[in-house]
C-alpha cells in the first residue's frame, strides 16, 4: 500500500507496426518524474504535470524514440522534501535513467543522490543556480534559465526601462530555500548599479504580506519590485500592491508566478499591467502544442482550457527535453542505454527550439543550463503577452557566481 498523497501516472504505448504490420516495439525506456498536484505548488503542478505525460504520449503514438516506447512515471510529493526523496528511491528501483526533479528544495536534497547513482536530473526554471557548471554537477541539468539567469533578466528589464543609479528595488521572495536562491544574484548587481536594495521575506503560505507591501509601498517607497513568489502567493501579492495603489506595471515576477492560473487568482482585472519571465514560448499557436490537440481531437475529446497556457507549456518542454536526451543518447552512444549515457545526449543538444517553444538552446559538459535566455511577459485583457524578444542579463555576473559557489576561479 502506498503512503498517503502519492499518485503515480504511467505512460506507455502501444506496440509499434513495422512494414510488415506485425508487432515490432523494441523494449520501453523507462523515465520518471515527481509532480505536486494536492500541496503548496499545486496551482502549478495541475497543469505542468498534464504537459509532460502529453508530450510523452503524443511522442509514443508517433512511434516512440528511435522506435522505443517510452514509459514515464510520475509520483506525487506534495512539495514536501521527505517525499521527494522517498518519490526519487522508488524511481530509483523501478529502473529510471533519468528523472525530473520538482522544486528547489527536493533538488538540493537529492543532488547527492543523483551524483552517486549516474541518473541526470533535468530542473528547468528552479533548483540549484550553480548546477549551471556541469563540471562541477554533471548529473544535474537546469535546462532552462535558472534562478540566478531570472534575477538577471528581471534586473536587465528594469535597467533598460529607465532605471538609473540610487534606484529603490525590492525583492519580495517567499522565505524558503527557492525564494532565497536570488539574493545572492540580486544583491551583487544592485551594487554594480548603485541600486538601493531591500528584501522583503514572505513566510509560508505566503497567504498574508500586508505589512510587506506597506514597508515596500510607503517607507521604501520602491521603484520597481522583483518578486520571487510562486503557489497562492503571486496573487495575494498583486491584490496587496492594487490595494496599495503601486503600478503592476512595476513589478516583474519570476517565472513562477507568471502564470494564466495567478491571474485568475488575483482576477484578471486586478492584474492588468503585471510583469512576468517565461522560459518557454505561451499560446496555443506552436506546432507541438497544435499536434497536442489534435491527439485529443482523435481520441474524441476536447482539449483541456489549460493546453496553450503558460505552465501547462513548460511541461510540454519539460517532457520534449526529457524525450531528446533519450534520442540523442540512443542516437549518438548506442544501445543498452544508461543514465550516463543520456547525461551525454543532454549535453550533445544543439539548437533545440521546438518549433519556437524557445531560442536555439545548446546544452555543453560546461553549460547545464543552455544560455539562460528569458523573455518578458505582461497580462494584457486575459492573456500573457510579450513584451520584450529573448533576451539575457548580468551573463558576466552570473557566471561570475556560479563559478564562485562552485570555488572554481
Amino acid at each position: 500500500m502506498r503512503p498517503k498523497g502519492w499518485v503515480a501516472v504511467l505512460v506507455v504505448a502501444a506496440f509499434v507496426l513495422g512494414p510488415s504490420g506485425a508487432a515490432d516495439a523494441k523494449h520501453p525506456i523507462k523515465i520518471g518524474g515527481q509532480c505536486d498536484r494536492t500541496g503548496a505548488t499545486k496551482l502549478i503542478g495541475v497543469e505542468l504535470c498534464p504537459g509532460v505525460t502529453d508530450y510523452i504520449r503524443l511522442v509514443n503514438k508517433k512511434g516512440g524514440v528511435l522506435g522505443h516506447p517510452l514509459e514515464y512515471t510520475e509520483v506525487e510529493h506534495e512539495y514536501r522534501v521527505d517525499r521527494g526523496v522517498e518519490a526519487y528511491e522508488r524511481l530509483k528501483r523501478d529502473g529510471v535513467i533519468a528523472t525530473l526533479d520538482y522544486g528547489t528544495p527536493i533538488v538540493y536534497a537529492l543532488s547527492p543522490r543523483h551524483m552517486e547513482d549516474k541518473i541526470p536530473a533535468i530542473t528547468p526554471g528552479f533548483g540549484r543556480a550553480d548546477s549551471l557548471d556541469g563540471e562541477v554537477w554533471p548529473y544535474i541539468f537546469s535546462m532552462a534559465a535558472s534562478y540566478w539567469s531570472q534575477v538577471g533578466g528581471a534586473m536587465q528589464y528594469i535597467k533598460d526601462n529607465g532605471a538609473k543609479k540610487g534606484a529603490k528595488i525590492a525583492y519580495l521572495y517567499f522565505d524558503n530555500p527557492a525564494g532565497r536562491e536570488g539574493i545572492p544574484i540580486i544583491e551583487r548587481i544592485a551594487k554594480k548599479e548603485g541600486y538601493q536594495l531591500r528584501h522583503f521575506a514572505v513566510p509560508s503560505p505566503g497567504l498574508e504580506m500586508g505589512p510587506q507591501v506597506i514597508d515596500i509601498t510607503r517607507r521604501l517607497k520602491a521603484d520597481w519590485v522583483v518578486a520571487h513568489l510562486f503557489g497562492r502567493s503571486p496573487s495575494v501579492s498583486v491584490k496587496e500592491f492594487q490595494k496599495a495603489g503601486f503600478p503592476l506595471n512595476r513589478v516583474i515576477s519570476l517565472v513562477w508566478g507568471a502564470g494564466e492560473a495567478d491571474a485568475e487568482a488575483a482576477g484578471w482585472d486586478q492584474s492588468q499591467g503585471y510583469l512576468g519571465l517565461q522560459f518557454a514560448a505561451v499560446g496555443r499557436d506552436l506546432p507541438v502544442i497544435k499536434e497536442i490537440i489534435q491527439m485529443y481531437k482523435d481520441e474524441g475529446k476536447e482539449a483541456p482550457k489549460y493546453v496553450g497556457g503558460v505552465y501547462y507549456n513548460r511541461g510540454v518542454l519539460i517532457g520534449a527535453i526529457l524525450t531528446e536526451g533519450v534520442r540523442l543518447g540512443l542516437q549518438n552512444f548506442g544501445e543498452p542505454l544508461s543514465g550516463e549515457k543520456v547525461k551525454k545526449g543532454y549535453e550533445s543538444m544543439k539548437n533545440f527550439s521546438l518549433g519556437g517553444f524557445l531560442p536555439p538552446m545548446t546544452v555543453t559538459p560546461q553549460d547545464h543550463e543552455g544560455g539562460g535566455w528569458v523573455r518578458i511577459y505582461q497580462v494584457k485583457g486575459k492573456e500573457w503577452v510579450p513584451v520584450t524578444e529573448w533576451i539575457r542579463g548580468y551573463r558576466e555576473e552570473v557566471i561570475k557566481l556560479v563559478n564562485e559557489a562552485n570555488k572554481k576561479k
